[in-house]
């Protein structure tokens, strides 16, 4: 529960006081009857949270300046990962290197497109929880309402391009345990009569009904990239070959900086638990195993009808 400082401290800009006026009476009632479970917020960290959004969500000017500063106190490591591209590692790496708590900031786990939970942000950024560092790993794309929040926030994500067969060929695997589980699904329902479809089957329906969000996820956060610096993008193959070095990078970027030699040690400490982690098979080429040529052409197509994926083509389907 969110609640505020004692009675009378709330103090909220006078075109919005009528909104709050009946929370003077519920702090009365809580700190009488619930003292443990008050939480001080400022007043525009309310307001914050119950101002309704503008078109597309933007925030209210002064809104935005109050989150943004909120944002650059406290740094945060927000993964943009889609599914399968080493998220779950790298997340697990991150937490062990900077001492972080890993942090579901969406509303709802839902069908896995996500949007972010604007309460949970301002419980790490105002009220101090969790007090560790921040780790977040999200399947997001870089819609305008989610740009909106990263740039009202000071929010730095990172996001991984990796070869698009060899994700989709480890999104089958996944699939192959309980396919009707919505927590597996991505922003789609698997229809039921999905565990009898033949191996080419499934493939197909991949390529017709999940890569269509891969392909707008990559152009989104390539457009964002393009005119905006708090966009790093890291690529799997250079993970694969140097991953303290990229781990490294991560942090750098997220405003929580950590030695070489500090990260190695991290990735060592995660490894040595993966046991307990769902991780990618990380064999590069997979992809072209699992699927047809047929199919892999019917990818690049898809891909084609994203013009500004043209410098990215090359490594979301490799050349043979």
């Amino acid at each position: 529960m969110l609640l505020f400082r004692r009675p009378g401290a709330l103090q909220l800009r006078k075109r919005n006081w009528e909104k709050f006026q009946w929370w003077t009476l519920i702090e009365a009632l809580i700190h009488r009857f619930f003292p443990f479970m008050s939480i001080p917020f400022e007043a525009e960290t309310v307001e914050a949270v119950f101002t309704p959004l503008l078109g597309d969500g933007v925030f209210d000017p002064d809104i935005a300046k109050h989150l943004g500063e909120l944002g650059q106190a406290r740094p945060c490591v927000v993964l943009a990962f889609p599914p399968k591209a080493a998220g779950t590692y790298l997340r697990s790496a991150a937490i062990a290197a900077v001492g972080g708590q890993l942090v579901r900031t969406v509303h709802a786990q839902g069908g896995r497109d996500a949007t972010f939970y604007l309460p949970t942000f301002l419980l790490y950024y105002a009220a101090g929880i969790p007090a560790r560092p921040l780790v977040t790993h999200v399947h997001m794309q870089a819609l305008a309402a989610n740009r909106h929040f990263i740039e009202a926030l000071e929010l730095r994500p990172v996001v991984m391009i990796r070869s698009l067969p060899d994700m989709l060929a480890s999104y089958l695997d996944e699939l192959e345990d309980q396919p009707l589980r919505p927590d597996k699904w991505l922003n789609i329902k698997v229809p039921d009569s999905y565990p009898g479809f033949t191996a080419e089957q499934k493939g197909d329906f991949v390529i017709e009904m999940i890569a269509p969000w891969y392909a707008s996820f990559f152009s989104t956060w390539h457009d964002y990239a393009a005119t905006d610096e708090r966009v790093l993008f890291l690529h799997y193959d250079d993970f694969r070959a140097d991953p303290a070095g990229v781990l490294e990078r991560l942090l750098v970027h997220s405003r929580l900086p950590c030695s070489r030699e500090h990260c190695q040690a991290a990735l060592n400490e995660t490894w040595r638990e993966r046991a307990a982690f769902r991780y990618n098979q990380a064999v590069p080429g997979r992809g072209r195993k699992r699927f047809t040529p047929a199919q892999i052409e019917r990818l690049r197509r898809l891909l084609g009808y994203y013009a500004d994926l043209g410098p990215l083509v090359e490594r979301l389907i490799p050349p043979l």
